[in-house]
């Protein structure tokens, strides 16, 4: 290992396995999600770099054919740096005493001179621990991703929040729908039954959400450091007796000590200490620390304001019982959509139980009709545009419905925590329209509880009207919560079901093709002509596409759109059997990040069940398509590749990793770009590729 900043004195051949190796060895790790592309795009890129810097490197893949180039012990003595672009989970343990820089796949697509100059200046790393997130495990450049990184803390915290949600909500919804009985204080579980302690249990895992949102979000800002403060300050947000307030800060209160948390331990985290203090800072100073300031700030701070707003809401309200009707079950219906189970919610849920006690069932009416409203609303958004939202929110989905039978607004609050600003409009308007139309109607109920289960146990007059008000509800917050999705997404707001948008939608994509090529489009039943048999061990990446996948100069921008299309391609192919999953499948690795790499190039990939063979199809957009790539710029080349969920560790993924790299080199793009017709596209992969050994070298 020589001095990392001397130039070397013989330039590399541009291949990171030389014979006799210049002074500067880099060893680099790039690893994505799904493994199919931008591992490949990083490593193929930080080669490129180490080159016209004069350095070696060794780059270690771990992609979906599992970890090549690994890297001897040897090879990380000789190392004078490290670089991590992962998105993964990677062991960091055996680079301790080595510099070493970390940070997502991307940057060693977009940036990867300066990951290596990093990396050669970057701070000796630490003693030897677990396999960590290689985008936390390193410092990072202040700024740098800001929204993303809000972003991806934010979904940090609803994923692993999810769990307690579901658990929580289901034991107490089957608590009451097998033990409850209706009485005047509510929906009651006698105390002796078994039944009650299942509602406890229930209550616990409700109890933990809000705790579990705060702690993970903080943990994705500051590491495991922020992990406990992260998760007691939520604690403390929830908890109104800690600021003499009847009702505590929701999930909203639980996202902002999130942030708080995170942003504190992390700034803490970056001032110098002595060397002997270092080792206790993650588990003891960090934590402690940012708890006392965040938890201090918490009770002095928000405790008075939201204890203001309960007393506020509530006397507003008194003053609204002896007005319009109608005014006031709009305002109690949208005061309940809108923090579900925070301070707003409780007060609209208290004033219609304190007037249940004067004899006044009818608020209770309004504000049991709207208490449904939020998760039913998004549980059918849900099952309405599937693609909207990733695996986990529609499972989330489909337990909100059932939460929502029940009575539990809480079950809309891990979508409404992903996505505030479109999800808490609509469960305002929705639940402002089941109370305004409980309240027309003059629904009455009598126990302090909300949903049909209360129609089921004979609470409420009105039965038929309080149902309409509910359905109605939950329909207005569906709709409203899929347009602001579609246009804050830049999808189409109205469009027919999967099956019915996916023959249209691919003629639009073929239609304005100035090169011949065939008509895979007519309709839906057109003919499949599957490709012939998958060689036992295909050499290149022809072996995936043909002339029937590939369309050039398409006028759809819409990226959606595109991958719907590609997937159709797909499909007359034989190679899949459901273009509607696979189009999914490709929509769930966006939400993880954007497949849109710069330069013009979009990678869409998905692993999915309905793929039988690997397949690739290809559009080429004169205009472009917004992919939100990292450099803003639309997208021209789109290689869209389908494989196989059981697709690990065989050789047409080596053949895919080739591909990637190869988009990696201006002339094989200009020679794509230059193409008059399918067929010329394959002449330039077969040009490019072919002669190339399959496997990719590191």
């Amino acid at each position: 290992m020589t001095d990392p900043h001397s130039p070397a004195t013989t330039p590399p051949s541009g291949t990171s396995r030389q014979a006799a190796p210049p002074q500067v060895l880099i060893l680099a790790i790039t690893a994505c999600p799904t493994g199919i592309a931008h591992t490949y795009m990083a490593a193929e890129k930080l080669e490129v770099a180490a080159a016209a810097l004069g350095y070696a490197i060794r780059v270690e893949t771990h992609g979906s054919v599992g970890i090549e180039n690994g890297f001897s012990q040897h090879d990380i003595d000789e190392a004078d740096a490290i670089v991590i672009a992962a998105d993964t989970k990677i062991d960091t343990s055996r680079f301790a005493g080595k510099r070493l820089v970390s940070t997502r796949v991307g940057d060693g697509i977009h940036r990867p001179e300066e990951l290596i100059r990093e990396a050669l200046s970057a701070p000796i790393s630490g003693t030897r621990g677990p396999a960590t997130d290689a985008a936390d495990s390193a410092p990072q450049k202040p700024g740098r991703d800001v929204g993303g990184s809000i972003y991806r803390a934010l979904m940090s915290g609803v994923s692993h929040m999810i769990p307690f949600v579901v658990v929580g909500g289901l034991l107490i919804a089957i608590s009451l729908s097998l033990g409850g009985e209706a009485t005047p204080a509510g929906l009651v579980i006698p105390e002796a039954s078994f039944w009650f302690t299942i509602n406890q249990i229930g209550a616990i895992g409700f109890s933990l959400m809000v705790p579990i949102l705060s702690g993970f979000i903080a943990f994705a800002i500051a590491d495991r450091p922020g992990l406990a403060p992260g998760m007691i300050c939520g604690w403390i947000a929830t908890t109104g007796s800690f600021y003499n307030s009847e009702s505590g800060a929701g999930f909203i209160g639980g996202i902002v000590t999130g942030f708080l948390v995170g942003f504190v331990a992390l700034g803490i985290k970056k001032i110098p200490v002595h060397r002997y203090i270092r080792p206790i800072m993650p588990i003891l100073v960090i934590p402690v620390i940012t708890t006392i300031i965040v938890g201090g700030a918490v009770v002095l701070a928000l405790g008075q304001p939201i204890s203001w707003l309960f007393e506020s809401l509530t006397t507003f309200l008194t003053g609204l019982e002896g007005g319009s009707v109608i005014v006031l079950g709009l305002i109690l219906g949208a005061m309940v959509g809108f923090d579900m189970g925070g301070p707003v919610n409780k007060t609209a849920f208290l004033f219609g139980s304190a007037l249940i006690a004067a004899a006044n069932p009818l608020p209770m009416g309004m504000v049991a009709a709207a208490i449904a409203v939020p998760p039913l609303g998004m549980g059918l958004a849900t099952l309405i545009r599937r693609r909207y939202f990733s695996k986990v929110e529609q499972e989330a989905g489909i337990a909100a419905l059932f939460m929502g039978f029940f009575g539990i607004t809480e079950g809309a609050i891990p979508l409404a925590a992903a996505r505030p600003l479109q999800v808490i409009p609509a469960n305002v308007i929705g639940g402002a329209v089941a109370g305004g139309i409980a309240a027309i109607f003059g629904v009455a109920n009598a126990v302090p509880h909300g949903g049909p289960i209360v129609a089921v146990f004979g609470a409420v007059t009105g039965v038929p009207m309080f149902l309409l008000a509910i359905v109605v509800g939950a329909v207005v917050t569906a709709t409203v919560a899929l347009l602001l999705l579609a246009f804050t997404a830049g999808r189409p707001s109205a469009e027919g079901s999967a099956a019915d948008a996916t023959a249209p939608a691919a003629a639009a994509l073929s239609s304005a093709s100035a090169a011949p090529a065939p008509e895979p489009f007519i309709a839906e039943t057109a003919l499949v002509q599957p490709l012939p048999p998958e060689p036992a061990a295909p050499k290149t990446v022809l072996d995936y596409i043909d002339d029937r996948t590939i369309v050039l100069d398409t006028s759809e921008t819409d990226r959606d759109t595109v991958i719907r299309s590609l997937a159709v391609l797909m499909l007359a192919t034989g190679r899949i059997s459901d273009a509607d999953a696979v189009a999914q499948a490709a929509f769930d690795r966006e939400t993880l990040s954007t497949t849109g790499i710069g330069d013009g190039i979009a990678i869409p990939h998905a692993k999915s069940s309905a793929v039988t063979s690997p397949v690739i199809a290809f559009a080429r957009s004169r205009a472009g398509v917004d992919w939100t790539s990292a450099d803003g710029q639309p997208a021209h080349l789109i290689f869209m590749i389908a494989v196989p969920t059981a697709a690990a560790r065989t050789e047409h993924l080596k053949v895919l990793a080739q591909l990637s790299r190869a988009l990696m080199k201006p002339a094989f793009r200009a020679s794509i770009e230059a193409a008059e017709t399918p067929a010329e596209v394959l002449e330039a992969l077969r040009t490019t590729l072919v002669k190339k050994p399959a496997a990719a070298v590191a």
